[in-house]
Formats: C-alpha cells, structure tokens, sequence
C-alpha cells in the first residue's frame, strides 16, 4: 500500500540518512519513478525532505527532524514486542537493555496500540531450545558478543569433534547467530563456524581487525546451513514405508518428491541419510512400519540386530530374586 510506503521512506531517511532515489526503490522493490512520486507527496503532506543533485547526492531529512511511533500499525506493534526473546538476550547480557528499550518504545505508543502489545506479552511466549537440548552454559557469550561489535581480535582454546580436540585459535568475530538454543560464532579468516559453547578460555586482544565490507551474516548462514545438510546427508538407503508412516526432514523431503506407491499400499522411496549408524538408528525406531531394502550393509545390520533382539527377549527373563 502506498500509505505504508511512504512511511517506510521516511523511515529509512531517518534511521540512515541520505539515500538515493535507486537505493530507495531497491529497499522498497518498486520502480526508481514510483520513489519520485512518492517522494513528491511526502514533500506535499508538509515533510521537511529535500533532494541533493549529482553523482554524492540523494534524498535527506531536515536536521533534527523525526517522526513519531504513530505509523505502527496493530499489527506492527504487536510483532515489534513478539520478536524481543527475552532469553538469548540476557544470554548476550542485554536483558535490562531489553527491558528498558521496550518500556520506552511501549510509553511512545499511541494508548490502542499499547493494549496490542500487551496483550502480546500476557498470550505469547517463545522458548527457543528444544526439549531434549542440552542446558550448555556459554559463560564466554557476553566478551564474543563484545568482541563482534568493537571488532576485537580473539585468542581462544577450543574444543572440537575430532582429535587433536583442544586446539588454539584465532578468531576475527564477524558475527554471532543463534541456531535450535544454541549460539554460533562467524569468524575469520574463511569465514569459518565455531560454536561459542565449545570455547574453553578466551582472551580478548586489544587489536583491532577490518570486517569485510561486503560480509553478509544473513547470506553467509544460509549457505552454511545448506551445505552442512549436504555434507551431512551424503548416503542413501532404499526403504518401503507402511500407510500412514512418514520421515522428518531431508529423509520426509525425499519421500513427498520421489516416493512411489506399491500395490500393497506401501511407500518405495530412495532418502538420504547421514551414514549407517544414524540410518540403523532411525528405522529401528519405526519398528514394522519400515522396511530397509538397501544397501546391503543397513539391511544385514538391521536383520542381525532385529534377530539378536528376538532371542534376548525371546527368552524367559533372568530371575532376579533373591
């Protein structure tokens, strides 16, 4: 809608200064001459707001001049409070901050949109580790979460998966990423992924490194994270599903694309697994409702497995009496 357009302008003149007419249309995703338009009727509503010729100018706000909290709208109210997690921000040792930042923003709310935003509060409440996550402390969190913001350089003892598993390391912290509960580290050079609870002892330099200025955290976890499933799941196994039994995630995924139904009513699909263990693993969990047809290794493992099961239980169990 052009109304929240207009708003959105003023706002990203406010907040970053001057911009040009095609940095507006590349944030807003419209045309160069709907910016024009739309700057025309912010400067006929009474906004102060000029434009600077040539090749350093753009469009900028009178000095001093802001906007009010009036154009939220219900919905934006109540999404500004949904989003501040309370927990992973005291974990960065900004709960107070927090605090304090939502009272001003909830005392600059027109008297409506501030019944939303608590009604927000009383209804919702987001807990982002998962049940069976691990309660690991990161007492490390808050001097990383510094180091990301002054550009310090990090000399730390970490601990990985495999040996040699406690190794030294320098760290350029790019920026922090909170993933399922728990807090990763982006860091140069590489960039390279380190996870914050696995730092031993750190030291925090007093030098100084240059970010990359065409670093993008956002781009680069993205990337991470879709080539971790692929390096993560590079077997596969041939399996038939019995009705009504289904598989999460890349395994669930390859099924609803390629899965092909049996004249018996059972599912034949080729998934992709992490390697034979968690493969074992995973189907014996689903009892009779999967058969593993290959590859041959997963279905010896799971046979030996099943028949080693059914002559321990098939047996009377020890006496365990006095």
């Amino acid at each position: 809608m052009k109304s929240a357009r207009l708003v959105s302008i003023l706002l990203l003149l406010q907040t970053r200064g001057r911009l040009t007419a095609a940095q507006l249309a590349a944030e807003l995703e419209v045309s160069v001459r709907t910016v024009y338009r739309d700057v025309e009727a912010l400067g006929a509503a009474g906004v102060p707001l000029y434009g600077d010729p040539g090749h350093a100018g753009g469009y900028r706000l009178l000095d001093g001049y802001r906007t009010r909290l009036t154009g939220l709208t219900a919905d934006e109210a109540e999404a500004l409070f949904l989003s501040g997690v309370p927990g992973p921000a005291a974990e960065l040792g900004l709960g107070p901050v927090l605090a304090a930042a939502q009272l001003k923003v909830r005392a600059a709310l027109p008297e409506q949109l501030r019944e939303h935003a608590d009604r927000v509060g009383g209804r919702f409440h987001l807990d982002a580790p998962g049940w069976y996550a691990d309660a690991r402390e990161t007492p490390y969190l808050p001097a990383v979460a510094d180091a990301v913001w002054n550009n310090r350089i990090l000399h730390t003892v970490y601990r990985r998966w495999r040996a040699p598993t406690d190794v030294e390391r320098r760290l350029e912290p790019y920026g922090l990423v909170l993933k399922a509960g728990r807090w990763y580290v982006v860091a140069g050079p590489g960039p390279r992924t380190f996870r914050v609870d696995q730092i031993l002892r750190l030291t925090v330099s007093g030098e100084r490194f240059a970010r990359p200025d065409d670093f993008d955290l956002a781009a680069y976890w993205t990337a991470y994270r879709r080539d971790f499933h692929d390096r993560l799941h590079r077997g596969e196994a041939v399996v038939r599903l019995a009705p009504g039994v289904t598989l999460d995630g890349p395994a669930g995924a390859a099924v609803r694309a390629g899965g092909r139904p049996e004249a018996d009513g059972w599912t034949r699909a080729t998934v992709p697994v992490e390697s034979l263990d968690h493969a074992h693993a995973m189907f014996l969990r689903l009892g009779t409702g999967v058969e593993a047809l290959g590859p041959p290794e997963l279905r010896e493992r799971i046979t030996r497995t099943v028949t080693e099961l059914a002559a321990r239980y098939g047996n009377s169990p020890a006496d365990g009496g006095d």
